[in-house]
């Protein structure tokens, strides 16, 4: 973002107001109609809105264009960029949610392939059975086209992160600090080589000067669930953080799936209890994701779509275009790759979305045939 982005700069503004959040400021924009026409309320106009008192009013005021200028400063020193809810690169399935954050910080890139996206959290605070799991599904689901995404804390998420990157996948970690912070200090290169690599992003909603505070961090949870198809709840306690994660979820209308842990372990006493109660989805293979996805798959839609080849499911045109081949013949990823002509992971991540639609189905040996083709 650069000093002329008139609309990020105003959607800036706002953030940067102190008492501001997402809810409100979707509230200030759906009254006034834009963000433009809030920027020219006056503190009486602002205070007709719900929720936003004398004191908010002030707040929003008291943001000058200095404040403006020294975040932009902040955001290129450290090499970030911010995408605002009026960015048509802002995450489809992140806005659709009660409460999106207006702006996003991110460091890296999030592409269109991380559409296909699946949350894996847990515990800090974990075992070595549940660090495995973890690495263990995060490759799994890099091997399969989804970007991980994770809070990039200690313990289950870090894993998590570390599998993607070994399988040469994707991530993505929602951090609960502004970008001027690392949290946790150790995972600098983790964070370094994600970025590095064009891997993923780190990303955060919360302004770049603001640290480590604990209310920040159950707030980032619905981000990591809002990115997400699903969400994955590897080893969690009955207090968990990873807990609010699969509610939200839930609210969101995400699916929610559970690694199963010792019936002895408080460590997994939280994840068994998700599945025990129906809550959640018991987890011990990638195939139970996919299967689980299938509801999902049903009811996504794509900008650009073509016409169903068989189903009522709408396809992106990179769907589309393997479809046709696969629709010929039956073909390995490698091939489809060769006659497609598209790059590996987002021919890889648009083979996920088509099985989760229910379009294809991979036989033994790695080769994808077409469901419509066999009638």
């Amino acid at each position: 973002m650069d000093q002329s982005d008139k609309h990020g700069r105003m959607y800036l503004r706002l953030h940067l107001a102190d008492g501001v959040g997402a809810v409100t400021i979707g509230r200030l924009v759906e009254h006034f109609g834009d963000i433009e026409a809030v920027a020219k309320a006056s503190a009486g106009q602002l205070r007709q809105v719900e929720g936003v008192g004398e004191k908010t009013a002030a707040a929003i005021a008291a943001v000058d264009e200095s404040a403006v200028d020294e975040e932009i400063a902040l955001i290129e020193k450290h090499g970030a960029a911010v995408l605002c809810l009026e960015d048509s690169s802002y995450p489809a399935a992140l806005k659709k949610i009660y409460d999106p954050p207006p702006v996003l910080y991110v460091r890296g890139e999030i592409v269109e392939a991380d559409a296909v996206a699946l949350g894996v959290v847990g515990s800090r605070r974990c075992t070595h059975y549940g660090l495995e799991q973890a690495d263990r599904f995060g490759g799994l689901l890099g091997r399969a086209g989804f970007t991980v995404i994770s809070g990039g804390a200690r313990g289950i998420d870090t894993a998590a992160h570390r599998g993607a990157l070994a399988a040469g996948g994707r991530t993505i970690a929602v951090m609960g600090c502004g970008l001027c912070n690392t949290y946790p200090r150790e995972n600098e290169k983790l964070f370094a080589q994600i970025i590095a690599e064009k891997r993923g992003a780190v990303i955060s909603e919360l302004p770049m000067r603001i640290g480590i505070k604990g209310a920040n961090f159950p707030r980032r949870n619905r981000i990591i669930s809002g990115l997400s198809l699903g969400v994955l709840i590897v080893e969690a306690a009955r207090r968990s953080g990873s807990l609010i994660t699969a509610r939200l979820s839930l609210e969101q209308s995400r699916e929610v799936f559970a690694v199963p842990g010792r019936v002895d372990s408080p460590f997994s006493a939280g994840t068994n209890s998700l599945i025990a109660a129906g809550s959640a989805g018991l987890v011990q293979n990638i195939e139970d994701i996919l299967d689980g996805l299938d509801r999902v798959g049903e009811v996504l839609t794509g900008e650009g779509a073509a016409e169903p080849v068989a189903r009522q499911v709408e396809l992106t045109k990179t769907e589309s275009a393997l479809m046709e081949h696969l629709l010929a013949a039956e073909l390995s990823l490698d091939e489809l790759i060769r006659r497609s002509g598209l790059a590996s992971a987002e021919a890889t991540a648009a083979m996920t979305m088509l099985a989760i639609k229910g379009m294809v189905d991979q036989k033994p040996g790695g080769v994808f045939t077409a469901r419509s083709a066999r009638g």
